[in-house]
């Protein structure tokens, strides 16, 4: 979607559902939405970092992820899960077995045009469902509390959660 489109009703509707969902999990300080995406902020004290959730061009994929400017955090993550010797992808999948979501999603990590390092998952739309609908709003949250649940514990992210 381009920033001069408006944002289609199916985009709408998803990003208000598992924005609501957000919101009654209680681990983001802020969540808001715009026509491009889904906005959660982290709960810390001192770095800027957020989780977002955004539909393709396409309207076929929804990228769940985390995104910092902060240079410093993309290291300490970085190096965390070097230590670790955890993968992202293993540890997404452990979060979202948890929540009852079987699936193995790969993590893409790169810095964007707007220099954000970001982690993301795409989660592709079976041609069978609606964009907004029940079981794609149902993977969709369980994939962004998870993000949640594994970058918090990565890179010193839960600072805010100690003071």
């Amino acid at each position: 979607m381009k920033a001069t489109d408006m944002i289609c009703d199916d985009c709408q509707a998803l990003y208000e559902e598992v924005g609501e969902h957000a919101r009654d999990a209680g681990v983001f300080a802020r969540v808001r939405r715009n026509d491009l995406m889904l906005m959660c902020k982290a709960k810390l004290d001192k770095t800027e970092a957020s989780y977002r959730v955004e539909v393709s061009d396409k309207h076929d994929i929804v990228y769940v992820g985390l995104y910092t400017p902060d240079r410093w955090l993309n290291e300490s993550i970085e190096a965390d899960l070097l230590h670790r010797g955890d993968k992202p992808e293993e540890l997404i999948e452990e979060e979202i077995a948890d929540l009852g979501f079987e699936a193995r999603l790969p993590v893409e990590h790169f810095r964007n045009e707007q220099k954000q390092y970001v982690f993301r998952s795409p989660i592709f739309l079976p041609k069978s469902e609606k964009l907004c609908g029940e079981g794609m709003v149902d993977r969709v949250t369980k994939l962004l509390i998870a993000y949640e649940a594994v970058f918090r514990q990565l890179g010193k992210m839960d600072v805010a959660d100690s003071l």
